[in-house]
């Protein structure tokens, strides 16, 4: 299932410490060689200050304890570097923790209280150990140190960068509710178009941040509908259709494990209609096999590779006891909520269906096919009657409204219209760069 793995084109928007979790989850379910994997992390760690933690998979690696001089000479540099820092940042680190010395502050002066800070201590020392902290490996004092230094900077790129940092502490730590309020924030900053010296720059951040966001949505509680409520928006669907098709993976499976959100579902169809050759992978090929090909038999192929697809997706594979959705792993949820898809799809274009035909699909009998089919017609409101005498399922014909007809084939225009255009942009930055 290697040929399905996301990683390499997650990877590079991501920060490199968020890429540790996907490579041990790679690592433990062994999709490739284990030397492979150390190497990779390897690699991604001499990029951070987390020396201990190079060294322990150097030994593990090369199966010695000796490890090499310039790892020993880094370890060092490190120790020294960080005590220089807690050094210079000692001083507001000691008043923010001191609750006597919010004395000398002024109530209700934020420009006064701001100002004598900056007068009297190095406000950048704070962000500079918190950053070091980070690469560090210490989540926990970046993320406090981070969440101070906001406070008090009033340089908008240095708080940007803080919020960043904040939110990939946060997530390390799997602190979800308060990693969803930081992605919310940081929301707000990216759609700001005063943020941005172009278009392009905004949309990478977007692009950025729905990578960023999916260790949130496909941990915390409500982050099924959150992460449709976020993708699905036309700037951000229209950056996924530019530069990141693959996250039509992770909002294809949100749509299918996600029944609250089937109003939307009939345009995001279009969408995996539109980028059928820019990218696919079975959860992408299993619904235009429902609703652009009705090709059933198709469908049903493709739900056993899309089992295997989720069981090795870093996001959507987590172990049942890993997750907040212990009572229904997301794989069965999908594997339920696909059947349904098939048979909804299948009801609405056959005008005369044999309940003994489904029942056998469904390996059911047939009274329970009977009452299965009565839910499925109340529940998906289609317009439909049983004739108990012939055992079938009757269907009433719909005829397509003109007017929506139009609207839609407009939306599909205004879509592809965005993507050319973005990549106009980046075609014209490319020249005036040369």
């Amino acid at each position: 299932m290697a040929t399905y793995d996301l990683t390499q084109r997650i990877a590079p928007n991501l920060d490199r410490h968020l890429v540790f979790p996907l490579l041990e989850f790679l690592q433990e379910r062994q999709m490739y060689p284990d030397e492979q994997i150390l190497k990779s992390k390897i690699e991604l760690l001499n990029k951070t200050n987390m020396v201990d933690y190079a060294m322990d998979i150097h030994k593990s690696l090369y199966h010695t304890e000796d490890v090499p001089q310039d790892m020993v000479e880094r370890r060092v540099e490190v120790v020294a570097r960080l005590k220089a820092l807690e050094e210079r940042a000692a001083p507001i680190v000691s008043f923010l923790q001191n609750p006597n010395s919010f004395q000398d502050l002024r109530a209700n002066d934020q420009h006064y209280n701001l100002q004598m800070l900056h007068d009297r201590y190095q406000i950048e020392a704070l962000y500079q150990y918190a950053k070091f902290q980070f690469e560090c490996g210490n989540y926990s004092g970046a993320a406090d140190y981070l969440y101070q230094y906001r406070a008090l900077c009033t340089n908008s790129e240095r708080r940007l960068s803080a919020l960043w940092g904040k939110m990939a502490a946060e997530i390390l730590m799997q602190n979800w509710d308060i990693a969803l309020e930081e992605l919310n924030q940081l929301k707000e900053k990216v759609d700001d178009p005063k943020s941005f010296t172009s278009p392009l720059n905004q949309m990478q951040s977007r692009i950025w941040l729905m990578h960023w966001s999916l260790f949130i949505f496909f941990n915390h509680d409500n982050g099924r509908t959150l992460i449709i409520d976020l993708f699905n928006q036309d700037k951000y669907l229209n950056a996924i259709q530019t530069n990141a098709p693959h996250l039509l993976r992770y909002l294809a499976t949100a749509f299918i494990v996600n029944k609250r959100r089937r109003p939307q579902f009939k345009d995001f169809i279009k969408v995996i209609q539109q980028e059928q050759n820019s990218y696919k992978d079975p959860i992408t090929e299993f619904l235009a096999c429902v609703y652009v090909n009705y090709d059933f038999d198709g469908a049903q192929k493709k739900m056993k590779e899309c089992e295997e697809v989720i069981l090795n997706d870093p996001f959507l594979g987590k172990r049942v006891e890993d997750s907040n959705f212990a009572t229904v792993p997301l794989r069965d949820e999908f594997l339920e909520n696909a059947r349904l898809f098939i048979f909804e799809t299948y009801c609405r274009i056959h005008q005369r269906i044999d309940m003994a035909v489904l029942a056998e699909k469904l390996n059911l009998n047939y009274e329970e096919a009977q009452r299965w089919i009565v839910n499925l017609i109340r529940n998906s409101k289609l317009d439909a009657k049983i004739d108990a005498k012939s055992g079938t399922v009757i269907m009433e014909p719909t005829h397509p409204n003109v007017y929506e007809q139009l609207i839609d084939h407009t939306k599909g225009l205004s879509g592809r219209t965005y993507k050319l255009v973005g990549q106009l942009l980046e075609h014209a930055q490319t020249q005036a760069a040369r």
